[in-house]
C-alpha cells in the first residue's frame, strides 16, 4: 500500500505530497477545512484525521520504525515549527481582538442575530478561541460564511465559552451557540455553552466536561460525534439541520423545549 492509498483510507484528502513536515490537509467529511494532518518522510509516516483519531497513527513501510534516530530528530524538529507557528498566531489573535470593534455582520444578520454586536475586524466576524481562559487564536468567519483559523494556531482544545452558571452545554458553531442561549432563556434554564469549533474537538471538550450535554448538527459527523461521547444529546428531526436552523424555523422556544425534552435534564 501506497503512502497516499494510506491516507485516503483514513479519510485525508492529499492533492499533493509534501515531505519532511506536518501538513494540513482537508478531509473526507471536512472538504472545506483542514481537518487532517500528516507527515512523510519517503519511507514512513503518519496521518491524523481529528474527527477520528486521538492521536497520529503509524505508517510503516521498508522496515522503517517510529522509534528510528532519524524519525525522532525529524519530529522534535516539526514539533519547535509547529510551537514557534502556535506563538505567532498568540501573536496574532492578540492584534486582531486589539482591532476589533463591537458591530453588526451580514454573516450573523442571516443567522437571525441583526439585533446582536459581535467583534468585528476588517470586515470579519471575530470569535476568540481560548484554553483555560488564554487566548490562543480565533476564528474568522467571512459575509458568505467562509470559516477560518488563524495559520498554526492551536484548535484541539480551544473554545468560546456563554456562561450564565448552569447546564455544560456542547455545540459546534458560533451562530449555534447563540441560538442555545436564546432558546434556553425561553425557558428558564441556565446554562454554560461552549463553542467548540468542530466535530473533533467536541470528542476533546467532553473529555473535559464529563457532565455536559451535546448539541449535535442533524449530519452523520455530528451524530457520530454525539453518540461516540455517550452524554445525553440533541439533534434537530430535520436532516441537514442544526440549532440555528431549528430555531429560525420554529422559533427559540420550540428549540429550548425541544432541548430539554431530549436530554431531560431539570431546568434550573
Amino acid at each position: 500500500m501506497t503512502f497516499e492509498s494510506f491516507a485516503q483510507e483514513h479519510g485525508l484528502v492529499i492533492n499533493h505530497l509534501v515531505r519532511d513536515r506536518w501538513t494540513r490537509v482537508p478531509t473526507v467529511d471536512k472538504p472545506h477545512s483542514r481537518n487532517g494532518a500528516y507527515i512523510w518522510d519517503g519511507k514512513g509516516g503518519a496521518v491524523q484525521n481529528w474527527a477520528l483519531h486521538e492521536k497520529p497513527i503509524p505508517f510503516l513501510s521498508d522496515g522503517t520504525r517510529v522509534s528510528d534516530p532519524e524519525w525522532r530528530i525529524k519530529k522534535e524538529k516539526s514539533d519547535k515549527e509547529r510551537t514557534a507557528r502556535q506563538h505567532k498566531a498568540v501573536g496574532k489573535a492578540a492584534y486582531i481582538m486589539r482591532g476589533a470593534k463591537k458591530g453588526s455582520h451580514p454573516y450573523m444578520d442571516k443567522k437571525g442575530f441583526s439585533d446582536q454586536k459581535h467583534w468585528i475586524f476588517e470586515d470579519l466576524l471575530i470569535v476568540p478561541m481560548r484554553i483555560d481562559q488564554r487566548l490562543v487564536g480565533c476564528q474568522t468567519i467571512s459575509a458568505d460564511g467562509t470559516k477560518k483559523f488563524l495559520y498554526g494556531q492551536i484548535t484541539k482544545g480551544a473554545e468560546a465559552v456563554i456562561d450564565n452558571k448552569g447546564t455544560h452545554i456542547l455545540c459546534e458553531g458560533y451562530a449555534t451557540g447563540l441560538s442555545v442561549r436564546r432558546a434556553l432563556k425561553a425557558v428558564y434554564h441556565r446554562y454554560t455553552i461552549h463553542i467548540c469549533f468542530s466535530a473533533a474537538n467536541i470528542l476533546q471538550m467532553a473529555e473535559k466536561y464529563p457532565d455536559s450535554v451535546i448539541i449535535a448538527d442533524n449530519d452523520t459527523m455530528g451524530i457520530r460525534t454525539a453518540k461516540k461521547t455517550k452524554l445525553p444529546y440533541w439533534v434537530s428531526p430535520v436532516e441537514g439541520e442544526d440549532a440555528n436552523d431549528f430555531e429560525l424555523r420554529a422559533g427559540s422556544l420550540a428549540l429550548g423545549i425541544s432541548i430539554i425534552e431530549a436530554v431531560q435534564v431539570e431546568g434550573q
